[in-house]
């Protein structure tokens, strides 16, 4: 996973009934755009450091949506 400053982590929801959480990555912490990022959730303007798993994407700004 390769994230900059500025793109949206989109983190799917793991369970029945738990909605898919939008963050925008506010700092990339690891080395060559590798997590873990500083991110601020969309829903509630909480923020935390985040070593996303493999039920996240990363969205740049501006790019399609497959399927969209």
């Amino acid at each position: 996973m390769e994230a900059k400053e500025g793109d949206t982590l989109l983190v799917h929801g793991r369970t029945v009934g738990q909605h898919d959480r939008k963050a925008k990555i506010i700092k990339v912490m690891g080395d060559h755009g590798e997590p873990p990022y500083k991110v601020r959730f969309e829903d509630d303007g909480h923020e935390a450091v985040v070593s996303p798993g493999p039920d996240s994407v990363v969205r740049h700004p501006g790019e399609k949506i497959p399927g969209k």
